[in-house]
C-alpha cells in the first residue's frame, strides 16, 4: 500500500526556518572564505576550516529542520541516531574538501568545476544519507528523474557558492549570495523530497526502531545551531570578516603615512652663520 507522504506537516514553519539556517551557514562560510583569501596575514587553514564547518552545519541543519515536517500518515517516522550523525560528518567533510581546493589552488575555471562537483555530490550524499536514517514501517522509493535533478541542483548550488566566495568581497554582495545559496540548497532538498514515495507494509508485517523526530532531531540540532551562533559572534567582532577588506583605520593610517613627507632635519634648514 502506498503511503500518504506530507513534507509540510507544520505548514510554512519548517521550510522558512530551514531556509534561514541555510542562509546563515552560507553567509558565515562565505565571509570566512573571503577572510582567508583576501588577507595574506590571516591563518588560512583556520578560516577555511571555520567556513567549511559553517556551510556544512548550515546545510545539515536545514535538511533536518525540514525533515521535522516530514510525515507519513499510515506509519510513524523515526530516525537512526548513528546514521544521522554520520550525515553531519559527511556534510562538513565534503564541503571542506571543496573549500580547501578553492582556497589552496585558486579560482580557475577547472578548480571551481572540480570543487563544485565534489562539494555538490557531497551535499546530495548528505541529503540521501539523512534519508537513509529514516525508520518506518515501509519501504522508501525514489523517482530517478527527481533524484538526478536534485543532484544537479546541488552541484550548481555548490559551484555558485564557491564562485561567490572567491569573487565577491563586499558585505552586501556576499549577503545576497548567501540568500541565493539558501534558495538553491532548499530547492535541492525539496526537489529530492518530491521524488520520495513510501510503500507501507501491512499492519502486522515488519518492525522498525529508532528515535522520534522530536526526541532525536531537536537535541541534535542544538549543537550545530549553537556552533553557527558562535561563528556569527566571530564574524561580528572581526571587521575583516564583515567587510572582507582592511579596516578603515588601518587604511587611513597607511595612506597618511605614505602621503606625509619626512620632516627635514634642522641642519638642512637652519641658516648658516655666514648668511646671517
Amino acid at each position: 500500500m502506498d503511503g500518504t507522504v506530507d513534507g509540510f506537516r507544520y505548514g510554512a514553519v519548517t521550510p522558512v526556518a530551514a531556509y534561514l539556517m541555510a542562509c546563515l551557514g552560507g553567509a558565515l562560510g562565505l565571509r570566512c572564505i573571503v577572510r582567508s583569501l583576501h588577507n595574506a596575514q590571516s591563518w588560512k587553514t583556520g578560516w577555511l576550516a571555520l567556513g567549511a564547518a559553517s556551510i556544512g552545519c548550515g546545510i545539515w541543519t536545514m535538511h533536518f529542520i525540514a525533515m521535522i515536517g516530514f510525515h507519513v500518515e499510515e506509519t510513524r517516522v523515526r530516525y537512526d541516531a548513528a546514521t544521522t550523525v554520520l550525515s553531519l560528518v559527511v556534510a562538513v567533510a565534503v564541503v571542506g574538501v571543496g573549500v580547501f581546493i578553492v582556497g589552496r589552488h585558486g579560482a580557475s575555471a577547472v578548480t571551481l568545476a572540480v570543487a563544485g562537483v565534489v562539494t555538490g555530490l557531497g551535499v546530495a550524499g548528505m541529503h540521501y544519507l539523512g534519508m537513509a536514517a529514516l525508520r518506518l514501517n515501509g519501504d522508501v522509493g525514489y523517482d530517478p528523474v527527481g533524484v538526478a535533478l536534485s543532484v544537479l541542483i546541488a552541484v550548481g548550488a555548490a559551484t555558485a557558492a564557491l564562485w561567490s566566495a572567491v569573487t565577491i568581497r563586499g558585505f552586501l554582495a556576499s549577503l545576497g549570495a548567501s540568500l541565493v545559496m539558501g534558495v538553491a540548497v532548499s530547492g535541492m532538498h525539496y526537489t529530492g523530497m518530491a521524488a520520495v514515495s513510501v510503500h507501507v507494509h501491512d499492519a502486522t508485517g515488519g518492525t522498525w526502531a529508532g528515535e522520534s523526530p522530536t526526541s532525536l532531531l531537536l537535541p541534535m540540532l542544538l549543537g550545530p545551531v549553537v556552533f553557527l551562533l558562535l561563528a556569527g559572534v566571530v564574524v561580528m567582532f572581526d571587521p575583516l570578516l564583515v567587510l572582507g577588506e582592511r579596516t578603515p583605520a588601518r587604511q587611513d593610517s597607511r595612506a597618511a603615512g605614505s602621503a606625509v613627507p619626512r620632516r627635514p632635519s634642522w641642519r638642512t634648514t637652519a641658516p648658516s652663520t655666514r648668511e646671517r
